[in-house]
């Protein structure tokens, strides 16, 4: 049935969740996974914590704050060198706040369109270097954060469906962050580099709020003081989660119940509540429900000896880190590649002398580079459909061969140097 899934995801025309579902239910159908374990997914609690998060990040989205932070960020920028890296540097931050790449995205679309409007005719190449700095780093960051992608939160529930240590959200950002904030600005300046000429990079750019028009000039709506408040003390709750307690998924929930309040919110709960991805919840559910039958039947065991299972440590390591970054190659679907391959990596792990959690990670994080081509990731799509399409695809693909090389570079020098020295011990 795994093999089927993948075959159908791969080459197939039905929706990925019909896909996860349907392999799911004939896997409780012929035993291999019983019907609580398939239904327990749903109840767990990345998924409430995905659920509220979405929530929150609507509420946000729709108070305007986006291009109001816009406005904020650029109107001291001076150079393209500081403009790209400003924003660069703004986006590494939406990942604590905005859950999944394709939330991020969407809410920063705005940003582009914004500054396609305000630039001058003959600064208008900036737009398309920023058509491609912006889902670039998007999809790069998302590593500083468990709510950053849908796959973290799959690789963390089949840590604990195998009975290994959960990554909390708190040593997620220690082990994820520094990746994503050197990912986020050599990847910019590279881009930047790659679409502009010496000549271009040494204009001046002057952009005043003014130029984004008066609904970001004033004081902040009573709406966007109160979204800013309640995310705020969201974010503010996960990252202390060690000191107070809370679980995160019920940080998440109570926070949007709170900006879906009669008095203190500012979004309408049934409206609201439809913007919530529940394709990508009901994937995440199936998917898991799956890597669990995998794991108890003996059968990753098996398929990964087969595969991975003669590596020595050391080279095992550098497979998985190639393979989980040319995944999405045939794997379009982030969260898809980590149902995959994780279960087949911690099955492994062990025998061949490394650290599963570790592997785990490593691999979660190298499948965020899917840069390839516009189907690789929902970001890519949503930035390349924007009319006039602000770039060709040979000119992701040219950018991703650049990359391809530094991500690889980036990934060995954190797997067996920084992750370890934060504390992410490699081998056993």
């Amino acid at each position: 049935m795994f093999a089927a899934a993948i075959w159908l995801w791969v080459f197939g025309t039905l929706n990925d969740t019909y896909v996860a579902l349907g392999a799911a239910s004939a896997l409780v159908l012929a035993n291999a996974l019983s019907a609580e374990e398939f239904f327990a997914a749903l109840g767990d609690d990345t998924t409430w914590l995905l659920i509220g998060a979405f929530i929150l990040s609507a509420a946000v989205t729709q108070s305007g704050l986006a291009l109001r932070a816009t406005a904020w960020l650029t109107r001291r920028v001076s150079t393209p060198h500081g403009l790209v890296h400003l924003l660069a540097l703004a986006i590494t931050a939406t990942a604590f706040a905005v859950p999944a790449t394709s939330g991020r995205a969407a809410l920063i679309l705005p940003v582009l369109i914004a500054l396609r409007g305000v630039l001058p005719t003959p600064q208008q190449w900036l737009v398309k270097v920023l058509a491609l700095v912006l889902p670039t780093v998007v999809l790069f960051t998302a590593a500083a954060s468990l709510i950053g992608a849908g796959a973290h939160l799959i690789t963390v529930q089949i840590l604990g469906t195998n009975d290994l240590p959960e990554i909390s959200f708190t040593r997620w950002i220690v082990l994820g962050l520094p990746y994503a904030l050197v990912m986020a600005h050599v990847s910019a300046e590279v881009v930047l580099r790659m679409f502009s000429t010496s000549a271009q990079r040494a204009e001046k750019v002057q952009l005043t709020t003014a130029d984004f028009g008066d609904s970001v000039i004033g004081p902040l709506s009573s709406d966007q003081q109160r979204s800013i408040a309640i995310l705020g003390a969201a974010v503010a709750l996960w990252f202390s989660e060690s000191l107070h307690g809370i679980d995160p998924a019920l940080v998440a929930v109570l926070a949007a119940l709170l900006i879906c309040s009669p008095q203190m919110g500012t979004v309408d709960f049934k409206e609201t509540i439809r913007q919530v991805p529940w394709n990508l919840l009901l994937f995440m559910a199936a998917t898991i429900a799956m890597s669990g039958a995998l794991l108890s039947s003996g059968a990753a065991d098996v398929l990964a000896t087969a595969i991975l299972g003669s590596a020595n440590p050391m080279v095992f390591v550098a497979l998985v880190i190639i393979v989980s970054s040319a995944a999405h190659l045939v794997i379009q679907s982030r969260s898809a590649r980590s149902a995959v391959l994780i279960p087949l990596v911690v099955a492994t792990a062990p025998a061949v002398g490394v650290n599963p959690v570790a592997v785990a990670f490593i691999s979660t994080v190298a499948a965020g580079f899917c840069h390839t081509l516009p189907s690789s990731a929902k970001p890519l799509a949503i930035f390349s459909g924007h009319e006039p399409a602000p770039f060709a695809n040979r000119e992701l693909m040219r950018m991703a061969a650049v990359l391809f090389p530094i991500h690889l570079l980036v990934m060995a020098l954190f797997a067996w140097l920084i992750w370890p020295a934060l504390g992410l011990n490699l081998y056993l």
